[in-house]
């Protein structure tokens, strides 16, 4: 993910999967794998602007959100 970034001189990314389970709640892993990808980012220079999951029939916003 973030060598894509670095190659296309990316200043920042938004991250989006899917819960297929229908629940668009993150789970704490979600939360945690976001605050390391932030951690990262800061380190390479590129923000993460945002962590959005779907679902058939919502989304959520990790960083609006949580």
């Amino acid at each position: 993910m973030f060598l894509t970034c670095i190659e296309s001189n990316a200043a920042a990314l938004i991250l989006v999967h899917n819960h297929p389970s229908g629940i668009a709640e993150p789970s704490s892993e979600d939360i945690d794998i976001t605050n390391q990808i932030i951690q990262a980012g800061k380190i390479l220079g590129i923000a993460l602007l945002d962590h959005v999951i779907v679902t058939k029939d919502a989304f959520a916003s990790i960083n609006a959100n949580y």
